[in-house]
């Protein structure tokens, strides 16, 4: 993961009718900390931010009134979950490792597919322990060897280099399984036999076959 350019200005505005000026101007309250330095509260342009978090960059390069490595450590969102209010950056060096939770882009056809079964993504995310300067955007999944009444676990996934798992290896994350109440001889003989399920798409039917 490439670090993403965040400009920032030094913040001495304190108090909610002045904090609300400057979210209608556009900007953002932060606070810088960590690495034993001194806490330093800051402003953001709160575009930039929003366009970091949805696109998953969480290392940031920050110019302007500090120069410095951060990540986006925690974020306070409006009651809406709509609006970034508030973000906590955590000093970071390259090669330090960090605990974050990665989203998961799945790839590929299941074979299992082709055979009747339903193929449902039971986890979007897995947490790691990885080197900074190493962290991907997201964990890629290919399931182009899911066979029917198989799955993909947490260890089966691929990490960077210097990446460790956080978690239990043996959870399951992808499953292809039958429909409820279809059984072996309607798939082999063509009939009832379910279109896979989208990945990512809430279980509908099938959920308790595809946990299982």
């Amino acid at each position: 993961m490439s670090s993403e350019a965040l400009v920032v200005e030094k913040r001495e505005t304190t108090g909610t009718l002045r904090i609300r000026r400057m979210r209608n101007e556009g900007k953002i309250p932060a606070v810088l900390y960590g690495h034993g330095k001194e806490c330093i509260n800051l402003s953001v342009d709160s575009r930039a931010v929003s366009k970091m978090v949805d696109t998953g960059h969480y290392i940031v390069s920050l110019s302007g009134a500090v120069s410095d490595t951060a990540m986006i450590k925690d974020v306070q969102w409006d009651a809406f979950g709509s609006s970034i209010l508030h973000i906590d950056l955590a000093r970071v060096d390259a090669a330090e490792a960090i605990e974050v939770s990665l989203p998961l882009h799945v790839k590929g056809d299941a074979p299992g597919a082709n055979m009747g079964g339903m193929v449902s993504q039971l986890s979007h995310e897995l947490k790691i322990t990885c080197p900074a300067n190493a962290l991907p955007d997201f964990l890629e999944v290919s399931i182009d060897d899911l066979q029917l009444d198989g799955s993909i676990i947490a260890s089966d996934v691929a990490l960077p280099e210097g990446a460790t798992l956080v978690g239990n290896p043996l959870e399951t994350l992808i499953s292809c399984a039958e429909p409820r109440g279809a059984s072996s001889s309607d798939a082999e003989e063509g009939d009832a036999v379910a279109e896979p399920e989208v990945i990512g798409k809430a279980e509908e039917e099938g959920g308790e076959a595809a946990a299982e």
